[in-house]
């Protein structure tokens, strides 16, 4: 497996975003499906739901229901399509380095749960790059030997 995406990428592939040009070009690029996990789409979904909600409540934070409701269904699309697809992953496996990653550099570096569990993911599946925006998730997947292409 080459590459493994994050939240944070998919949220450029999805909604125009300062790094949207740097994700649709790596995608473009892409010879076959990219891999994404249960995990990852559901980590996607639910920050998706809760960007409406913070919509709701204050219309100078997250973004309007229409725009979700789009991007959910442009995820579906692209699924269907095969622009990406979901692979199994040995949960049991991806907690125990999981619990590796976190005993290693959490207490130094401050890693959030769904971070550290994004990695290990990528590195179950043996990815080679991990795609993400995100610079806490891109220092411990360096640190971890993967290369950060975005």
């Amino acid at each position: 497996m080459k590459a493994y995406p994050d939240t944070s990428f998919l949220c450029s592939v999805f909604r125009t975003q300062i790094h949207s040009p740097r994700a649709d070009a790596l995608m473009a690029g892409q010879t076959g499906p990219l891999p994404v996990s249960g995990f990852l789409l559901l980590e996607f979904r639910q920050s998706i739901r809760f960007q409406v909600r913070l919509y709701a409540k204050d219309k100078s934070k997250g973004f309007p229901k229409h725009e979700a409701t789009q991007m959910l269904r442009d995820l579906q699309s692209d699924l269907r399509a095969k622009v990406f697809e979901v692979v199994p992953a040995d949960w049991s496996d991806v907690h125990r380095i999981a619990e590796d990653l976190s005993a290693r550099y959490t207490e130094q570096n401050g890693h959030r749960l769904a971070d550290i569990l994004h990695v290990a993911t990528a590195l179950h599946l043996g990815a080679a790059q991990f795609l993400t925006f995100d610079g806490n998730q891109k220092q411990l997947a360096q640190a971890e030997g993967m290369k950060i292409p975005v």
